[in-house]
Parts: C-alpha cells; structure tokens; sequence
C-alpha cells in the first residue's frame, strides 16, 4: 500500500490526502489493481464504463476511431496519471473511446460511483478528493484546449511546432512521450509526410532530434 502511495502522491486527486486517508479510501471506494500487457485492451469503445483508473506502472493511450476503422490517438498518460474521471463527473455510462495499454501496466481502478456519490461513512477526505478531482478535469480541459489549437494549424510543420512549443515549455530540449506513429496519429497526420517534414526541419537547423528526444534551435 505504501509503494501505491508513493506513485500516487504527487497525483492533483490526492493533493492533501495522508497516507492514512489514502488506505481508508481505497477500502470505501473498492479500489482494485490489474495488469494488463502491451497492447492489451483496457476499455473498447461502447463498453460499459464504472471506474476511474490510475496508472501503477506503464503508460495508457486514449484512442479514438472512427466507422472505417481508423483511429488517432487523443492522448497518452503515463505513471501516477488518472484517466476516466471525466467520464465520472459526466456521469457517462458508455465509454466514447478506446483505452490500449501502451506497455505492460498495472492498474488501479477506483469505483467512480462511490466518488460522486456520498460516503455513508462521511469520511473527511471524501469532499477533497471530489474537489481535487473537479480541479483536474478543469486542467484537462486546458489541456483538450491546446490539442485543439495544434490541430487548427493548417500545414503539417505547423502542427509539429505548435505541439513542440506546448510539451516543451520553457526548456530547450525535452522528450515527448509518442514514436512516430503516435505522434503521427496524435497530429492527425501522414506518417510519412511528418517524418519528411522533421527532416526538413532538422536540415534548415531548426530542430535536433533523436528518437523522442528533441531540441529547439531556431
């Protein structure tokens, strides 16, 4: 349970949450682990959804597909990382995407019926951890705002550097957490083409790169 603690911590849901809280609302809110191996299915689109995951160890995407049978991939959340819980606010009961497991995971899953509903055991920690959580689908609701902007940009170095400039902050160099093919799919754009592109990029100096590694330097 300690181990679970220290990934979680520094997670917005249990921002001032103590470890003996955070023991109590495991037990109240039938939290449970699972693994999952790489590329297994977490949730497919159209299943019924009941929880709120975070993530152990591994990485999960979020896909989206559409009646082709294509599919881009919304985003990509990593260790200590939550998803679901905008569902759990919506109260949506039919998953609109699919969760893949990115890498071998291990999951915890929280019952989200006993998040929005109220504790019969009026535990203290109940309130601010709905508050925490109304804070952070607020965030990811600035994040979904700038995958939006990256996605108006008309050309496809357009999109390159607008999403360059959102991971990389102030920094220089940073790693993004996408290969090609899911930076491709997460851009909305031809694998190839954005492949070119970057070499272009990197050949007018404005980039380095190497694998998922890059730096600015235009």
């Amino acid at each position: 349970m300690k181990k679970i603690f220290e990934t979680l911590k520094t997670n917005p849901l249990f921002q001032r949450i103590s470890f003996s809280d955070f023991e109590r609302m495991l037990g109240c809110m039938s939290a449970k682990t699972v693994f999952y191996k790489k590329d297994d299915v977490i949730l497919l689109s159209g299943d019924t959804i009941n929880f709120v995951g975070l993530i152990l160890s591994g990485s999960v995407k979020i896909i989206k597909e559409d009646i082709d049978g294509r599919f881009s991939i919304l985003t990509k959340f990593d260790v200590s990382e939550v998803f679901g819980e905008a569902f759990a606010c919506a109260g949506i009961s039919q998953s609109p995407v699919t969760i893949q497991a990115a890498e071998d995971s291990e999951i915890l899953f929280i019952d989200y019926k006993k998040i929005i509903t109220s504790c019969t055991n009026v535990c203290p920690f109940h309130s601010m951890f709905i508050e925490n959580m109304l804070k952070l689908v607020a965030l990811k609701n600035l994040m979904l705002n700038q995958k939006i902007e990256i996605l108006s940009k008309r050309t496809t170095r357009e999109k390159l550097m607008c999403y360059f400039d959102t991971e990389r902050g102030a920094a220089k160099k940073f790693t993004i957490p996408f290969n090609r093919e899911e930076l491709a799919r997460y851009l909305c754009v031809d694998r190839s083409a954005m492949s070119n592109e970057l070499c272009k990029m990197r050949d007018e100096g404005q980039i380095k790169f190497n694998r998922n590694e890059f730096e600015i330097t235009r």
